[in-house]
């Protein structure tokens, strides 16, 4: 096996103002989560969150403690929620085993723990897609599947974005430190998620993208209200959410993407929105 990790510096908004296509890419954009036998982090200055994915095939994948960590173990100081976005897989963690099926979800608390990553079969291997955010105690161990999620069913289809909000790594289901994370499904026929745009100055987000058809692609719009960027993605990527930045997209299909925040609030509802016409 083998581990990859790169460090994303945080940056101001006055500056991101002026970045070119290229340099929101290579500052936001994380395009490479899945590799075979790699596990692939990167680690953002934004509220040091780590944004990683996993995928084993025919052999156990650890989650190192990378050397930013100076830790010896990877969840001494930190909790982490995984998602398993590919064939059936299970995480094992000190003496337990997990066994995640796709769209099904786990919470790990702070501990010295080591923590592996396994598929069940190597012709459909499990990819294990994770955030994770620093710890100040740990809380218990959980799995977390559609059925146990808090769903919200907004939007219509005459606004193009009639989807289901499955809050499921969030304080309403379990207690965690920081770390909260959804699953956001689109109903076909439905492409724009997060509208209104909202920005929230307590805590910064990730926004992993998938079932996006191979010859289909997301647009995701970021910068403060009066301010926009957008960047172009494919399935199976994420981007990087600022405090200061709103976080929405429009596709050319439906989609499904996983939400995620670390910061200071736990209130899911804690958005500061901008109406639709005011965004530049």
């Amino acid at each position: 096996m083998k581990t990859n990790y790169e460090l994303r510096y945080a940056a101001h908004p006055e500056d991101a103002k002026s970045y070119d296509t290229e340099r929101l890419r290579r500052d936001f954009l994380i395009e490479k989560l899945f590799s075979v036998n790699e596990v692939n982090m990167v680690y953002s200055m934004y509220d040091r969150m780590i944004v990683g994915g996993a995928m084993p095939i025919g052999e156990t994948l650890h989650l190192e403690a990378i050397d930013p960590l100076k830790q010896p173990i990877f969840l001494t100081r930190r909790e982490i929620g995984i998602y398993n976005v590919g064939g059936k897989g299970c995480v094992k963690v000190g003496d337990n085993v997990f066994e995640l099926d796709y769209k099904e979800a786990l919470y790990l608390g702070a501990g010295n723990r080591e923590v592996y990553f396994e598929s069940a079969d190597v012709n459909q291997p499990a990819k294990f897609y994770f955030l994770s955010a620093t710890a100040h105690t740990g809380y218990p161990d959980k799995k977390i599947t559609k059925e146990n999620a808090i769903v919200m069913e907004l939007g219509s289809l005459e606004t193009a974005n009639h989807r289901n909000i499955n809050k499921m790594i969030v304080n309403e289901n379990l207690p965690t430190c920081q770390l909260q994370m959804g699953m956001t499904e689109l109903a076909p026929g439905s492409v724009w998620n997060t509208m209104p745009a909202h920005v929230h100055s307590r805590r910064m987000e990730a926004y992993f993208y998938f079932e996006v058809p191979e010859d289909q692609a997301v647009c995701h719009f970021m910068g403060e209200p009066n301010e926009t960027r957008h960047i172009w993605m494919k399935g199976d990527q994420a981007v990087l959410s600022p405090e200061w930045s709103i976080h929405s997209a429009a596709a050319t299909s439906n989609y499904t993407f996983i939400w995620g925040m670390a910061g200071e609030n736990l209130d899911y509802g804690d958005q500061d929105f901008s109406k639709i016409t005011d965004l530049k």
